[in-house]
């Protein structure tokens, strides 16, 4: 084991890819405490897919390092195999074969032995709800179902790290509550898991850390409520039936709140404009003040905390 690595799950320095002209990594630099869950989020072709594909050894970086487990990712790729499993963002089981089957299957890939094959079958079908379903051909469940099934095929052989790629996409909300609850099991179990997801809630729920990347690097890393902090801790939400004064509005509250013109998101077509603050730099009142002593009345002035939502749009629109 690194060193460097000592008491992560997984460590990330420099890592860099690009395919042809496009540059999907740029110097990534992530670290990952063992036993904890990391969120990567970023717009779509920000490097989140491309950094799963290199730490599972299913692809190769052009430079940096990389350890996973404590293993170097390209000079032990066996070895890091040994202690990951990956759930992409498709389920990847077989229709033909029953829900049972498929897990049993997997075991024997995995040279486990036909008994133990059958009883981790049973307890995985058993914890994903799949239990009555378990002697049903695959191509007959739902998409929630295949899901599971999915990331049950995932922990047969139980990971020291679970790489998880927008797991899930397409579930109803139970179904997602039903997943959200076994991410939370293996956390408490002390499997590492790295996160990659859409759903800001998810990150925000799950996540102990959450890494903010764009254009293949890392721009922001901490806890949801510190990245809230980082941007602003509250939002002022002005709404007009006049949308050429929202511009000036938010452009007047943003400077009076010591805020920076990135924090500023217009959104005329619904007459309405956010502006990220200090957390207590400036009151409702405040801004009334403010912008009808500039001649720029608004219909409505509200304040609130920041969402990760809002988080996430002003941190991956700073470039």
């Amino acid at each position: 084991m690194s060193v460097a690595s000592a008491g992560l799950g997984v460590h990330v320095v420099g890592l860099q890819k690009s395919f042809g002209s496009f540059r999907a990594l740029s110097g990534l630099d992530l670290d990952v405490p063992v036993g904890t869950v990391a969120g990567l989020l970023g717009p779509n072709g920000a490097g989140k897919t491309t950094t799963i594909r290199i730490l599972a050894t299913l692809t190769t970086a052009d430079s940096g390092s990389a350890w996973v487990g404590g293993h170097n990712v390209a000079d032990d790729p066996h070895s890091v195999r040994s202690v990951i499993a990956l759930t992409g963002q498709y389920a990847a089981v077989d229709g033909d074969l029953t829900g049972r089957q498929n897990l049993v299957m997997i075991a024997h890939l995995c040279r486990f032995s036909r008994a133990y094959a059958r009883t981790r079958a049973d307890e995985l079908l058993a914890r994903f709800g799949l239990g009555a379903a378990s002697g049903r051909l695959v191509r007959t469940y739902s998409g929630g179902m295949r899901r599971r099934l999915d990331l049950a095929a995932s922990l047969v052989s139980p990971p020291r790290v679970l790489f998880l790629d927008e797991p899930t996409t397409g579930l109803d909300p139970p179904s997602r509550e039903e997943l959200w609850g076994v991410v939370r099991d293996l956390k408490a179990e002390g499997t590492t898991v790295v996160l990659t997801t859409q759903y800001l809630e998810e990150a925000d729920r799950l996540a102990d850390d959450i890494t903010v990347i764009d254009h293949g690097k890392a721009v922001a890393r901490g806890t949801a409520t510190e990245l809230k902090a980082t941007v602003g801790g509250d939002i002022i939400e002005l709404r007009s039936r006049q949308p050429s004064l929202l511009e000036p509005a938010a452009a007047l509250v943003a400077r009076r709140a010591g805020a920076g013109d990135y924090a500023v998101n217009l959104l005329t077509e619904a007459g309405s404009a956010t502006v990220a603050i200090p957390s207590g730099s400036l009151s409702t009142v405040d801004a009334v003040r403010i912008l009808d002593a500039a001649g720029l009345p608004m219909d409505e002035i509200s304040l609130r905390r920041a969402s990760l939502d809002e988080v996430f749009t002003t941190l991956t629109r700073r470039k």
